[in-house]
């Protein structure tokens, strides 16, 4: 069999055969490396839904604070609303823009390659069951969440408004110089309960959603609506599970001096508020994730479908 031979200036790569191709743009480069294109669609449609839900993050992280007003959920997210617009005006809302890019974008990057590389090497052939999705989900959040923390502190604190960092730099020079290597890591165990978990649940709930719906209208030109609506009812649904992680992150990530762990938080949550402490800041936590990742899932399936990556 006659080797082709290419005559273009370009890079070289390895193929199976033994035969050394050469690639003239960014889509041939792509096309080789389709975790490299799972991590551009994913940090794409990271991005998108960062810059959208901003303002519903940092009014969740201010409710979970107990400098913030308590009351009802619902009426303390409105006050927070406009505490805000009125002290910090509307650019307020995205307090914190800069920290939740920086771990946001890479993050969603991150968790869909690595997710599209499970995939790829354990079911080739077949679609994961809703056991293998939950764990498809687990590790995938668990590997970019562990690799992630010091950006989800730095983004908590921003959000806050309790410290007052200059820059995400500063931040984490500050955080390390009188925290350590501990303050850069606070809050990681609340914080992979919290991510894993929903993860895990939301990809099985959005894949069994979706097994719901033919092909045919999946392929559809209501393909988008159809994704974005299975990801809604996803993520509704495992919000409410790891609300309670999210609230004890919280607060481990803001006074990392006043608990001495986990359980101490856990007591003390318990011991002030109740068990509805727990679910602080649920409202804007299950708008914000749940349109977030609807939105991330169904910009992802959207670009991965257009440019060959399914």
């Amino acid at each position: 069999m006659q080797k082709e031979v290419y005559k273009d200036e370009n890079i070289f790569i390895s193929t199976a055969d033994g035969v050394h191709k050469k690639t003239g743009n960014t889509k041939d480069v792509l096309e080789n490396y389709p975790i490299l294109k799972a991590f551009m669609a994913g940090s794409f449609s990271g991005t998108c839904s960062t810059l959208l839900f901003q303002p519903l993050d940092l009014v969740k992280t201010r409710l979970q604070n107990p400098a913030v007003v308590s009351g009802r959920s619902g009426a303390g997210m409105i006050t927070i609303f406009s505490n805000i617009i009125q002290k910090e005006h509307i650019t307020g809302l995205w307090r914190g823009m800069t920290p939740s890019l920086s771990r946001c974008v890479p993050g969603v990057g991150l968790y869909f390659s690595i997710l599209d590389y499970l995939k790829s090497s354990f079911f080739l052939d077949k679609a994961p069951g809703p056991l293998e999705s939950i764990c498809l989900g687990v590790v995938a959040r668990s590997i970019s969440g562990i690799i992630l923390i010091p950006m989800t502190v730095v983004k908590t604190r921003f959000e806050s408004g309790v410290y007052g960092y200059n820059s995400v730099a500063n931040a984490l020079r500050e955080i390390y110089r009188t925290e350590g290597v501990k303050g850069m890591t606070c809050g990681l165990l609340p914080t992979l309960f919290r991510d894993a978990p929903f993860s895990g649940l939301y990809l099985m709930f959005y894949t069994q959603t979706k097994l719901l719906v033919s092909d045919d209208l999946l392929n559809s030109a209501y393909r988008s609506p159809i994704h974005f609506t299975c990801g809604v009812t996803a993520g509704i649904l495992a919000s409410v599970v790891t609300q309670p992680a999210d609230v004890l992150k919280t607060k481990m990530q803001l006074y990392p001096n006043k608990f001495n762990g986990l359980w101490s938080v856990v007591v003390y949550v318990h011991g002030k508020y109740g068990i509805r402490g727990y679910f602080k800041g649920i409202v804007p936590r299950m708008l914000r994730r749940t349109l977030m990742t609807a939105m991330a899932w169904t910009v992802y399936e959207r670009i991965t479908t257009n440019v060959g990556l399914k």
